[in-house]
C-alpha cells in the first residue's frame, strides 16, 4: 500500500521588512556607540584639564612662599618703604593706577602691566612656571605710619575693653597688609592665579 503525503508547497514569498527593520536597529546602535565614544572621550579631556589646573594651583604656592620669606626677612626694614623691582615689589599697591581697570580681567592686566616687574622661578617637574608679585596696600610709598594710607588691622585704643584677668592678654597692634598675586603658567595653555594677603 502506498502512503502519500502532502507535497509542500513553495514558502511565501518575504518582502524584506526584517532586513529593514534590522538595518535601522543596527544604524541606531552605531549611531549609540560613536556618541558614547565621543562622550568618554570629552570626560577624560575634561578630567585631565581640571587636574593640570589643580596642578597649577597647587603650584602657585611655591610663589607665595616665596614671597612671604622674602618680606619676613625684609620686615621692620625700610625696604617695604619704596619699591623693590628686583623682588617684584610695590610700595603703593594699592593705588589705583596699580590695579585692574573696572572691566580688565586679571590676565590682561598682568600681561599688560605686572609682567615687566615679576619675578619668575625656575619651572617646576610638572612643567609650572610661576611668576609672583607683591604688593603694599598702601596708596602711597614710603613709612605706613607717615601718610602713606595702608590699609592695616585694627589697633587697641585705650578707651577699649581688655580683659585684664588674662595673664597673656592678647593686645593686637597695627599691621600692614601685602598681596601676593602668583600667576602659573602650565601645560595645554593653563592659566592660574592665586592671591594671598598676609599682615606684617
Amino acid at each position: 500500500m502506498l502512503t502519500r503525503y502532502p507535497r509542500a508547497g513553495f514558502p511565501a514569498r518575504q518582502n524584506g521588512v526584517v532586513l529593514l527593520i534590522a538595518l535601522i536597529v543596527l544604524v541606531a546602535m552605531t549611531l549609540a556607540g560613536i556618541a558614547l565614544v565621543r562622550s568618554v572621550n570629552t570626560t577624560n579631556i575634561i578630567a585631565g584639564n581640571m587636574a593640570f589646573q589643580q596642578s597649577a594651583t597647587q603650584s602657585g604656592d611655591a610663589g607665595v612662599e616665596t614671597a612671604a620669606t622674602w618680606l619676613n626677612a625684609s620686615n621692620n626694614n625700610i625696604t617695604l618703604n619704596s619699591d623693590n623691582i628686583g623682588n617684584a615689589y610695590a610700595a603703593n599697591g594699592n593705588n589705583p593706577a596699580n590695579n585692574p581697570a573696572a572691566n580688565q580681567s586679571w590676565d590682561a592686566y598682568w600681561t599688560q602691566t605686572l609682567a615687566a616687574r615679576a619675578r619668575t622661578l625656575p619651572t617646576d617637574a610638572a612643567g609650572n612656571t610661576v611668576s609672583y608679585v607683591i604688593d603694599r596696600l598702601c596708596a602711597l610709598a614710603g613709612s605706613p605710619s607717615v601718610g602713606a594710607n595702608c590699609t592695616t588691622s585694627p589697633v587697641v585704643n585705650p578707651g577699649d575693653v581688655v580683659d585684664l584677668t588674662n595673664p597673656n592678654p592678647l593686645l593686637p597692634t597695627s599691621s600692614v597688609y601685602y598681596r601676593i598675586t602668583s600667576r602659573i603658567a602650565g601645560p595645554r595653555n593653563t592659566i592660574s592665579y592665586v592671591q594671598t594677603i598676609i599682615s606684617m
